[in-house]
């Protein structure tokens, strides 16, 4: 009984010295906007994020509860490629199709049609199709229920802040919210995932006949204008990735976008018109490429410093210090690197002897409130020269040698005999042969 009290008092400590600083690290995010040139946008939430580190960029009302309409899906297909091959059959239920409301886009599905993952995770990214959104969630969580908290935690895992999903499609439900810096985390996901961009930059899509539809006439095209050749909007740097509305969320889009090695990703939420939201994309794309590019801050494997290691030998006192990956950051494009200094930590406790490549301390940059950093390694090894390690070791040499000297005497030492409790050899004796007959004998006692 004593124990368990003594259990549960720990727990109830640790909870209490651990919550809030959990509480501090969830929340501990810039949340005023920022845009250091004044662009101008008219949507009323914006971001506009380095895709490769999650750098801000620019933002504008990124924290602010949004509906996000069928960005929503961004989610749902995260999901399926977590739990599907994208051979996996699924069968459409009577709920794929009829839970979507008169208005909504759909791929004219058929009850009881068997489709594969892969056919719909086309029309659910290309022509934002409501049913298949059903028909995963169902098939890969049994009820759109199930994987609404599939999703929830999912979005709390990749660190999502003030979202909250009820469904797989963005149908509106005015408890179904997030925002554009969630939005944004959720894009950088799914851009990992080669099938979801392969799919988000398809222009149109053809689904095939099936058990239940023996036409080819369901052909769909994209939402996205900013793949679309030929089209108002057409964006030439364009990667994908998920265009959304609906009457109470506005237009909405997560779009990404690659130049040179540059690779962008903005969010645009609530705009009133489907210009509106093209124009902040374009102007937010080329506000990126044109004012930003990466700088080599260090490169991997480079001397970024030579240190006097305590207790090392004259030979390998000396050591060099690497950097063990590379730092490249995006930045202004007016940004002088060479004003910029990084900060070297060696560790407090280095001494003799040390391994080579071991980790020997930091070297980081902090620059506009973000910190890049790499770990610093030995370039070599270094010997240690303490006079005391040295005794130490030829002590324990002579000890093990002797050792070995006494282990060689026990097993060369002759055993006692345990039967007798003194043993003597003792020659034969011979006695004086007897004269009888033709015969002499002999009579030999062997042991007395």
């Amino acid at each position: 009984m004593k124990q368990l009290k003594a259990v549960v008092i720990f727990t109830i400590i640790f909870i209490l010295l651990f919550l809030p600083i959990s509480t501090v690290l969830a929340t501990d995010i810039d949340k005023s906007d920022y845009n250091p040139d004044n662009l101008e946008t008219n949507s009323p939430s914006v971001l506009l994020m380095d895709a490769n580190t999650g750098k801000i960029l620019y933002s504008k009302n990124a924290f602010e509860r949004c509906y996000p309409a069928s960005t929503t899906k961004i989610m749902t297909a995260i999901l399926t490629l977590e739990n599907c091959k994208l051979s996996d059959v699924v069968t459409v239920s009577h709920n794929a199709i009829f839970s979507i409301p008169v208005g909504y886009s759909h791929a004219s599905l058929q009850e009881g049609e068997e489709l594969t993952v892969e056919q719909l995770l086309n029309v659910l990214l290309i022509p934002s199709a409501n049913d298949a959104a059903v028909a995963l969630a169902e098939h890969i969580a049994g009820s759109v229920e199930a994987f609404a908290e599939m999703m929830n935690n999912k979005a709390k895992e990749i660190g999502c802040l003030d979202t909250h999903f009820v469904n797989p499609n963005g149908v509106h439900n005015d408890e179904h919210y997030s925002t554009a810096y969630d939005l944004a985390l959720m894009g950088r996901y799914a851009m990992q995932f080669d099938d979801i961009m392969r799919i988000a930059t398809v222009s149109q899509y053809t689904l095939p006949k099936t058990n239940k539809y023996d036409k080819e006439d369901r052909i769909f095209n994209s939402t996205n204008g900013l793949i679309t050749k030929n089209g108002n909007y057409y964006y030439p740097n364009a990667t994908g990735l998920k265009t959304g509305y609906t009457d109470k969320s506005g237009y909405c889009i997560v779009a990404t976008a690659s130049k040179s090695n540059v690779n962008l990703l903005e969010v645009v939420l609530g705009s009133d018109s489907i210009e509106e939201r093209y124009e902040d994309c374009t102007k937010l794309f080329d506000y990126g490429f044109e004012n930003y590019s990466y700088k080599n801050l260090v490169t991997a494997n480079s001397v970024v410093d030579t240190i006097e290691v305590e207790g090392a030998t004259k030979e390998t006192k000396s050591l060099n210090v690497l950097s063990k990956d590379g730092i490249d950051v995006l930045l202004k494009n007016n940004v002088n690197t060479y004003n910029l200094s990084p900060t070297i930590s060696i560790n407090s406790d280095l001494k003799a002897p040390i391994a080579e490549n071991a980790v020997i301390g930091t070297l980081s940059y902090e620059i506009d409130g973000e910190v890049y950093s790499t770990d610093l390694l030995a370039a070599n090894a270094v010997t240690s020269s303490n006079f005391e390690t040295i005794v130490f070791r030829v002590l324990l040499i002579f000890l093990i040698l002797y050792l070995l000297v006494v282990i060689l005497k026990k097993i060369n030492k002759p055993k006692d005999n345990s039967n007798s409790k003194s043993f003597k050899h003792k020659k034969p004796k011979r006695v004086k042969s007897k004269k009888g007959g033709r015969y002499k004998f002999t009579q030999i006692n062997d042991f007395l």
